[in-house]
């Protein structure tokens, strides 16, 4: 039924390349436009079957590695990242992507088309989920946050966590690619059509739902970020200028009516995790104010900290990043959670750790309704690293307030609503909004990542089915 791709057919075939090519260049990366990352696999997958298996491995793997270059500028010129890890990054995800779509091949060309549709998703979910586990960036650059500006959408990760969503994503293309395979019984096209159609409208029947809840209280948050580069050592002429800069910053917001107040990550460097003036404006003003320093500086026993004043106390509450970015920040990883007293119920976490889904377990667990998150992002990533701390705060059911240097500073509800933004990517930036907080326990925070282990136990069906003999198409 495959063929020799011959004259006739390769201008069919490099077309299919560039169109998937450019669909993963932009529908990816930092910046995505969400609804191309739905494109993307379809033009390969509609060649796959209609060239020789050497050739469709080849297409997918040059569409994806071609498209996967849109992460250039900003892992060699922001991370500094070497040639040889940007490169194993890209090739590891054109080859399964490439792996995925030769299963895919052989099991529509065998007559197996129900086993065909699913063997996208699952095959790549599988993927997603392993690499969550053994790479030290946790879910970054998972397809499922392109979407968290799709409100509805998004809302599935509460249920499935980002591996349903994934599997989506992934279905709606390999089902409209199979309807354009002519070999295949209408019958069973129809049933693949029908089962992606039910599982889209389901999704969006569901997030439109969930997004009609009502909040049950608000609360006025005021997040400030001044352009800075590292931290400012306190006591000292540099760290007591900014501490002042920060202190008049903090006091419009006061005046705006905020009472719970967040600077970024590594805004000082102390050697005691007090900072007296913050202490005495939180006591003076009744709120509360978080501010990310690095306690003891360049000590062994160093920590990226988060340290959070509140009028009724005599000492801060503290938390210590656990999940730190390799090479970049020499600290000792925390290992312990942090809940501030009193109502709203509020947790802390640092930047890096919102990648995590575990910590997002974590809180969900203590059921946190809003994480304080400073964060120090690389300007680029400012919209990609603020959106996965959201979809976070959508998959285990809390609001998050993040403060970003070199970033985005976004209030977001458990919804995954952005009620107030702005960027510090390149300026100071500071903001006041009142955040919905709800009341939330999702299924993902109960049950955990239930659907990855479903979507293994129908990978290694897939798999079976690929080994059986070719069945006689209609």
């Amino acid at each position: 039924m495959a063929s020799k791709p011959d004259r006739a057919r390769l201008p069919a075939a490099l077309l299919a390349v560039a169109l998937s090519a450019v669909a993963c260049w932009f529908g990816n990366g930092t910046q995505p436009v969400w609804w191309l990352t739905w494109l993307a696999p379809l033009p390969v997958l509609w060649l796959a079957p209609r060239v020789r298996a050497p050739w469709a491995a080849l297409a997918a793997l040059a569409a994806y590695v071609a498209g996967g270059f849109n992460i250039w500028t900003y892992a060699h010129g922001h991370l500094g990242l070497p040639l040889p890890i940007i490169l194993t990054f890209i090739a590891t995800t054109a080859v399964v992507m490439s792996a995925c779509t030769l299963l895919f091949r052989r099991l529509l060309l065998r007559g197996h088309v129900f086993a065909a549709a699913l063997s996208l998703p699952a095959a790549w979910v599988a993927f997603e989920y392993i690499n969550s586990h053994l790479s030290p960036h946790a879910t970054f650059f998972n397809i499922s946050y392109t979407q968290a500006s799709v409100l509805p959408v998004i809302q599935l990760v509460a249920v499935t966590g980002l591996w349903g969503l994934s599997f989506l994503m992934l279905l709606v293309p390999t089902a409209a690619s199979l309807q354009m395979w002519p070999h295949a019984a209408k019958r069973v096209r129809w049933s693949v059509a029908g089962l992606a159609v039910l599982a889209l409208i389901a999704t969006l029947a569901y997030g439109g739902w969930r997004l009609q809840q009502a909040p049950t209280s608000t609360v006025r948050i005021g997040l400030v970020s001044l352009e800075a580069h590292g931290w400012a050592v306190l006591p000292s002429e540099e760290g007591d200028a900014r501490q002042a800069r920060y202190v008049d910053a903090l006091q419009r917001l006061i005046n705006q009516g905020a009472k719970i107040l967040l600077i970024p990550e590594g805004s000082f460097a102390t050697g005691t995790a007090t900072i007296p003036a913050f202490a005495t404006l939180a006591i003076q003003n009744h709120v509360t104010i978080g501010a990310g320093i690095a306690l003891h500086g360049n000590a062994p026993d160093a920590r990226n900290m988060l340290t959070v004043f509140e009028p009724g106390t005599t000492s801060p509450a503290t938390y210590s990043k656990h999940h730190l970015l390799r090479g970049l920040e020499q600290f000792v990883p925390g290992d312990s959670f942090t809940m501030l007293s009193g109502t709203p119920r509020i947790g802390l976490a640092i930047c890096k750790d919102m990648d995590y889904q575990d910590i997002g377990q974590a809180y969900a667990a203590r059921r946190a309704q809003l994480l304080l998150v400073p964060a120090f992002d690389f300007q680029v990533d400012g919209w990609l690293h603020s959106r996965m701390a959201i979809v976070r705060g959508v998959e285990s059911g809390f609001a998050v307030a993040r403060s970003a240097r070199a970033g985005r500073l976004t209030l977001s509800d458990d919804r995954g609503r952005v009620v107030a933004e702005a960027s510090s990517e390149q300026n100071d930036a500071e903001l006041v909004g009142d955040l919905p907080l709800h009341d939330t326990t999702t299924l993902y925070s109960r049950l955990g990542d239930w659907f990855a282990w479903l979507d293994l136990a129908v990978l290694a069906g897939v798999l079976v089915v690929a080994l059986l003999p070719r069945k006689r198409v209609a």
